[in-house]
């Protein structure tokens, strides 16, 4: 596995974790309409949050967040209405989140949790 690939898996456990400390429930990981894909979709209380996270190996090019592009952007609420189109009832709330997640050189992360990101 290419080690962007893989950094980006780790990226998305930690993500995983994270929300389930803070009592989300996660519904799906990594859903998929036509080429495009949400990273986690997970529920809280009346609420519904898709959630892009972002995972860099350093800090040299940015914050990872800065990365969540216009079309990305574009593209997970496409997908995010897939998702909806396909559920019997839709949720009170809708939120779209960015985790973002920076590697230091010492192993640690640095972990940020932007809600309703756009």
């Amino acid at each position: 596995m290419a080690s962007h690939i893989a950094l980006g898996k780790k990226g998305e456990s930690i993500a995983v974790a994270h929300l389930q400390l803070h009592h989300y429930n996660i519904i799906a990981l990594n859903w998929r309409h036509r080429r495009k894909e949400i990273d986690i979709i997970a529920g809280k209380e009346d609420c519904l949050v898709f959630v892009e996270v972002k995972t860099l190996a350093t800090d040299l090019y940015g914050w990872p967040e800065q990365h969540v592009t216009t079309v990305k952007r574009r593209n997970i609420q496409s997908v995010a209405t897939a998702y909806m189109n396909k559920m019997l009832q839709l949720p009170k709330i809708i939120r779209f989140d960015v985790i973002s997640i920076t590697f230091q050189p010492n192993g640690l992360y640095e972990l940020v949790h932007i809600e309703d990101a756009f």
